[in-house]
């Protein structure tokens, strides 16, 4: 009981992290390289804690091709969090959240090439569905052309799912180094990538306002929150994760529409709709536990 309920606390925070963004006063790079510093510190200091505490016991041999891996994931992860966070600078939460959940979807296609798993027929109906949907929340009917249509943000959503699902696919390699150690790798990788994009004045006219929601988004959305992802994700069944994920999206939404104001339209809501539905679907044998 105690897992689900860490897991649900990290779906639900995770859900308000487009609203706090908004809030931070700045652009996707720069939110990204405080997130991956916090993360950074905080989980660190957790992984450094718990090494010293179980140095000697029962060491085991991590394969060069575990920490490859591991930095394959992180550079996918940071470009899924760059666009992801660009996508919430030029579209509304709710629009950016709901197609950036399609990532599951596009899982089952990846991996459709890559390991050459079979898609049924159900699949395929699913992937048609969540496509609709996704057409129809971006707002397709509300452009003339689908140059307009492309203009409003829906690649950088769409491309951030496509790399959530990148890193989901590679990250099934990793077996044996810690979930935990995997995260500080990554995240460090995305302070040494950045380091050289960021735009240093844009940190010059934040108010403390602006510095108290980056610190939030970094320290609790981004270092807190994997914590108890990954503290709870291992002692949960496939099903009860596959139900507790839908809170991020919901608490999204909800936030959006309370607090920001968005109104969806009617066909953007049936969009949601079948997003919602779309992904929904999961083969039997196996569902993606990765969360970015």
């Amino acid at each position: 009981m105690f897992a689900k309920l860490k897991f649900a606390i990290s779906m639900a925070i995770f859900g308000s992290v487009g609203l706090f963004s908004e809030k931070t006063g700045l652009q996707s790079i720069e939110l990204v390289f405080v997130r991956c510093l916090c993360a950074s510190i905080l989980l660190g200091t957790i992984w450094g804690g718990s090494t010293l505490k179980t140095q000697g016991i029962g060491k085991i041999s991590i394969p060069r091709k575990e920490y490859l891996l591991a930095l394959l994931c992180g550079l996918f992860l940071i470009i899924n969090w760059v666009f992801f966070f660009r996508s919430l600078e030029v579209m509304p939460i709710t629009v950016a959240v709901s197609i950036y959940h399609l990532a599951p979807v596009i899982v089952l296609l990846l991996g459709s090439v890559i390991f050459k798993e079979k898609i049924t027929k159900m699949g395929l109906v699913f992937f048609f569905v969540c496509f609709l949907g996704t057409l129809l929340v971006g707002g397709i009917h509300q452009h003339t052309t689908m140059t307009g249509f492309l203009s409003t943000g829906v690649l950088w959503a769409f491309a951030a799912a496509f790399f959530y699902a990148l890193t989901s696919i590679m990250g099934k390699g990793i077996q044996i180094l810690s979930p935990l150690l995997t995260t500080v790798i990554q995240t460090t990788l995305g302070v040494l990538l950045l380091i050289p994009l960021v735009e240093w004045s844009n940190f010059v006219h934040l108010t403390f306002e602006n510095w108290l929601y980056i610190l939030v988004t970094g320290f609790i959305h981004t270092g807190f929150v994997f914590y108890l992802f990954f503290s709870s994700l291992r002692e949960l069944k496939a099903q009860t994760i596959a139900i507790l994920v839908f809170i991020d999206p919901i608490i999204a939404i909800l936030l959006d529409v309370t607090i920001l104001n968005y109104h969806p339209d009617v066909y953007q809501l049936l969009g949601i709709f079948l997003v919602f539905v779309g992904i929904s679907y999961s083969p039997k044998d196996e569902r993606i536990l990765e969360k970015t």
